[in-house]
């Protein structure tokens, strides 16, 4: 196989699943559901395969794939609209994270008896647009996967969700799309602008827009794409998406949907813009620091166990959008470190909620208490992503903190303190959740509570993996990334927490 066919595999495998599954009778539940399971699969080892393979040594970008769809038409020149597919060292992270949280969301709704067939057609064609939104290099394809990414939303929480889903599911879905009118917006007028006649995104990096362009058009993208990543004050859609998701889709949302915003402001604005990003980018900066602020003080003030996550989210994504704000080298790397260390701890806690919830049928902190005597394997997975949420030494959630709050220390020492108390507000509201939920005195009223299933272990084994791989060894995760982010335009190098074994040859 061609190195690009890599890449084409990762949208043909979960399309032609999803697609099979359609085709699949509704009665044939195992059938339907093991379509699923073996997509996502599949799906996982060729995104282990395309993060161990990338040249970090070579870095840009790679496993290059480029099929013409339209050209030599109207106002399209040769290059046109065409299938262009390519991963950076920014991509390759974030494709893994898709490959581990959508496998470990199969396995978490395996015991999804209502509408079964539906459920995975749309759960598939959600997972295949994330994986078009990080490897697509033609803006054409690459807003069409963010919209495919984003829409089923809508009916995965109205149908399969709970707790004031129909309002949850509105309100998401009416905040995300007035993003995309924003990023379409902005999307027209660089093709405008640039004169080129393509969406080739290779091709428009190489235009230098003219200031004053850039600084009006890159708030398109910066809003457009930072109302999913949570961008204050816009986030309020966030935590009332995740409450109302079934735990799969909560676990989608909150672990990879987010990312795609972050991800959004790197590969439009950042990279695509240069020009604009000294104008916005300490805006950017700000807005995360309050975002980190408020999400955490939000999350002490919450009872339910998913609005506590919810608010977390906001609060973790404000330091992914701070450390991109610094534009230094160091507060990137630590932005990008952020989105694959916050996405693999938070679908795992939405795993665990929802493994609870399914027998408790309640969310509310107050009336649990010393759940560990019936759900030890539980609390040992929900306790693992609280402490790499609030940063222990030796998993994911420090590595990343600490390049954030070293890189917003040189760019604005002033967010960098509040950032800190963010940190610091994460332990209280984790430690205390931890205590009185799960270690304080038992309940007697769960005592019928059975720990979690075989497939919800799995599904937190893999989760866990990379919490403590990054951790213990971060090298390859930051050998990868910084590469590619010392290529990204106006990013000023101020040196590096470790010492990258990049220096010394390729991956």
């Amino acid at each position: 196989m061609d190195a690009g066919e890599v890449l084409l595999a990762l949208l043909l495998v979960p399309g032609g699943a999803m697609l099979l599954t359609f085709l699949t009778p509704s009665q044939r539940l195992t059938e339907i559901r093991l379509i699923a399971l073996i997509a996502t699969t599949a799906t996982l080892v060729i995104s282990i395969y395309v993060f161990v393979a990338y040249d970090f040594g070579q870095g840009g970008y790679q496993f290059d794939l480029q099929y013409p769809w339209i050209q030599n038409i109207a106002f399209l020149g040769e290059n046109g609209i065409s299938l262009h597919l390519a991963v950076d060292g920014v991509a390759v992270p974030l494709v893994l994270l898709n490959g581990l949280v959508g496998f470990a969301g199969v396995l978490v709704s395996w015991k999804i008896t209502h509408r079964v067939k539906d459920f995975f057609v749309l759960f598939m064609a959600l997972f295949t647009g994330v994986y078009g939104v990080y490897i697509g290099q033609d803006l054409f394809f690459w807003f069409f996967a963010y919209e495919l990414a984003v829409l089923p939303m809508y009916l995965l929480i109205v149908v399969w969700g709970s707790t004031n889903k129909e309002y949850g599911a509105m309100k998401l879905t009416m905040v995300l799309v007035g993003g995309s009118v924003l990023i379409f917006v902005g999307i027209f007028a660089v093709f405008a602008e640039a004169n080129a006649g393509t969406f080739d995104m290779a091709v428009l990096r190489e235009i230098n827009f003219d200031r004053s362009f850039a600084n009006t058009f890159f708030p398109f993208f910066m809003i457009g794409c930072g109302i999913l990543a949570g961008l204050f004050p816009f986030h309020t859609w966030s935590p009332d998406g995740h409450v109302a998701a079934p735990t799969a889709v909560s676990m989608l949302h909150a672990g990879v949907l987010m990312k795609l915003g972050a991800f959004g402001v790197i590969r439009l604005g950042m990279e695509i813009l240069p020009a604009g990003t000294d104008f916005w980018m300490p805006v950017l900066l700000v807005l995360g620091g309050i975002a980190a602020v408020y999400g955490a003080i939000s999350a002490i003030h919450q009872t339910d166990l998913k609005f506590v996550i919810g608010y977390s989210s906001v609060s973790h994504m404000g330091f992914v959008l701070m450390g991109l704000g610094t534009m230094n080298n160091i507060g990137v790397n630590g932005a990008v470190l952020q989105m694959f260390s916050h996405g693999v701890m938070t679908a795992l806690f939405f795993a665990m909620v929802g493994a609870v919830y399914d027998q408790a049928h309640t969310r509310d902190i107050r009336v649990f208490g010393g759940i560990i005597r019936k759900m030890p394997l539980f609390v040992i997975f929900f306790g693992i992503a609280g402490l790499a949420s609030l940063g222990l030494p030796g998993l994911s959630g420090f590595i990343a903190e600490l390049h954030i709050f070293v890189g917003a220390i040189d760019a604005f020492p002033l967010f960098a303190a509040l950032g800190i108390l963010s940190a610091a507000l994460t332990a209280v509201y984790v430690l205390r959740l931890m205590g009185r939920a799960a270690l304080g005195p038992f309940n007697p009223r769960w005592e019928s509570l059975r720990d979690i299933s075989r497939m919800e272990m799995v599904a937190g084994i893999v989760l866990i993996a990379p919490i403590i791989a990054m951790g213990v060894w971060p090298d390859p995760f930051i050998d990868r990334i910084a590469q590619t982010v010392s290529e990204i335009p106006n990013v000023e190098e101020i040196g590096n927490l470790f010492t990258l074994s990049s220096l010394g040859g390729g991956g």
